[in-house]
């Protein structure tokens, strides 16, 4: 049975899915600064075509998350997204409610109707992080995206280790597990075991709780999924300040919150059968959140324009840079 946690984007289902959940620009290496270099400009798709979605919606090929997650296809790139969601990927942006509410003053199409996109890159190999450049050349190029990131100070919790030096029993070095060719292992009940890179959850069979994990993520990539989780954060963004480095295979598992009856005569909640979610960050994982303030980048949208709409693939020309 469908389960969403209030706002967080999170559906948690019996059967598995795997989703994304560092409010940041999108991570430039210097092979990606050598790669727009070569390329005379900033990186953008050799070849693109953009049309708004009339028929059956038609799956990605590109996981459009923050999180690692990337199958490499051949510099391909296909999706079927509203602007948000483009937007979302191409900056690399983890959803939290300061970055939505900047979202709610944009126009309700932005949100709301989904365009599919078909591009090619100019090299058959590009990194997650470079198809995010390009994205973000192709908004630019085709509905006028302008952009920038505003550092504002605002409410969060700090993710910190509950003792010093200490991990809890489900946060592991990825080292100390299988390879990502290898499958994970199973958490049990007949369920498959967990991926790299991204985030699968579960209704546990047989049980009221929740059971999330991943492999070969990041502590940031922890902080993230927290933010979009309510009975975690409560709204608030999710910082790391562990100091853990490194990358880690966890799995957590946890009853969610039971609510007062709405009236007098409605059936009193059943006593809890697990750990509350905070209860589970303690003891799986060895991790606590504590209040703070932090200044953060959230991104302020300048402009943006619908697209024309395009029956034929449209020559992208690479935008040079001003500096």
């Amino acid at each position: 049975m469908k389960r969403v946690l209030e706002a967080a984007v999170i559906a948690f289902v019996a059967t598995p899915i795997v989703v994304g959940l560092l409010n940041a620009p999108a991570v430039r290496s210097q092979n990606d600064t050598d790669w727009e270099a070569k390329a005379g400009g900033k990186m953008a798709f050799e070849v693109a075509s953009i049309k708004p979605c009339k028929g059956a919606y038609d799956p990605s090929n590109a996981s459009l998350t923050p999180w690692d997650d990337y199958a490499p296809a051949s510099g391909h790139f296909r999706a079927d997204a509203s602007l948000v969601t483009y937007i979302e990927f191409a900056y690399k942006l983890w959803p939290n409610d300061p970055q939505s509410r900047e979202f709610v003053h944009l126009p309700k199409w932005v949100a709301s109707d989904p365009y599919r996109i078909e591009a090619q890159a100019a090299t058959a190999n590009p990194t997650k992080d470079q198809m995010r450049l390009m994205v973000q050349s192709l908004l630019a190029d085709r509905f006028q995206l302008a952009a920038h990131f505003e550092a504002r100070e605002i409410p969060v919790f700090a993710l910190k280790l509950a003792k010093a030096g200490k991990l809890g029993p489900r946060l592991v070095s990825h080292s100390e597990g299988p390879p990502c060719d290898k499958p994970g292992p199973s958490p049990g009940d007949g369920l498959p075991g967990f991926p790299c890179y991204s985030l699968m959850a579960f209704d546990k069979p047989g049980t009221k709780l929740i059971l999330m994990g991943s492999r070969d993520v990041t502590v940031d990539a922890l902080a993230g999924t927290f933010s979009e989780l309510r009975e975690f954060a409560m709204g608030r963004t999710v910082i790391d300040e562990t100091g853990l480095t490194g990358r880690f295979d966890f799995t957590l598992e946890w009853e969610p919150e039971r609510r007062a009856p709405a009236a007098t005569d409605s059936p009193v909640p059943s006593a809890p059968s697990g750990p509350t979610a905070i209860e589970a960050l303690r003891d799986q994982l060895g991790l606590k959140l504590e209040p703070a303030k932090a200044t953060l980048p959230i991104l302020v949208i300048d402009r943006v324009e619908k697209p024309s709409e395009t029956k034929h693939p449209h020559r992208i020309k690479a935008v040079r840079n001003s500096s």
